[in-house]
């Protein structure tokens, strides 16, 4: 079997998902830091796997994958990981809340948004935090009310781990950074729980990959 390598960093919400994703599906991968502090990602090397310069990019399969949704999508179709439910209606839903972190709350919060954020607040004071909880909180309570439609047994969709968990580990990794209250958030409190005892997601935590 050809060398799977996954080019990524750490505390990247993507490349954390697709590290969770990859345990879950078994799967033994090298891993490449791409330093987005130190600009890795706009080397030329880099460029040339990914022109538009993010992480995760996954090398699978004869294949050079890009965004973290597509990567978990190709890995769900092609190792039967059952991330999403059959049901047309059930599948859409579950999609839904996955994409209420990934696609609406994630890309506010991106490194290089924040970074730019706090340039154009002339460094103000309590910048980049302010920034971050001003969006979390709020997108994490929309999560936590849309969780009222599912079952939590214990994980956000079913008794199995599903695409809206490999979203919310990430975001709540974020949210515990930059100390956001969740307080009133039981119901993703005990998916956060489930998910942290679960070897897939412990192995895939950025604490695990930090720099020494």
């Amino acid at each position: 079997m050809t060398e799977i390598v996954l080019y990524d960093y750490w505390r990247s919400s993507a490349s954390y998902r697709v590290r969770i994703a990859l345990n879950l599906a078994g799967l033994n991968y090298r891993a490449v830091s791409v330093d987005l502090r130190a600009g890795d990602q706009t080397s030329a090397p880099h460029l040339a796997r990914n022109p538009q310069g993010l992480v995760p990019v996954l090398e699978i399969d004869g294949l050079r994958l890009t965004q973290s949704l597509a990567i978990i999508d190709y890995l769900d179709q092609t190792r039967d990981m059952g991330l999403l439910p059959a049901d047309p209606g059930h599948r859409a839903r579950a999609v839904a809340l996955a994409q209420s972190i990934a696609i609406d709350l994630h890309p506010v919060c991106n490194l290089s948004v924040a970074q730019f954020a706090t340039k154009l607040s002339g460094d103000a004071e309590g910048m980049p935090g302010d920034w971050m909880r001003h969006f979390i909180r709020p997108g994490l309570l929309a999560f936590e009310a849309l969780l009222s439609g599912f079952e939590q047994t214990p994980y956000c969709t079913g008794a199995h781990p599903g695409l809206a968990d490999l979203c919310l580990m990430p975001q709540m990794y974020n949210a515990r950074r930059w100390q956001v209250d969740l307080s009133d958030m039981p119901r993703i409190l005990s998916v956060e729980t489930a998910c942290a005892d679960h070897p897939a997601f412990a192995a895939a935590h950025p604490d695990a990959d930090a720099p020494t």
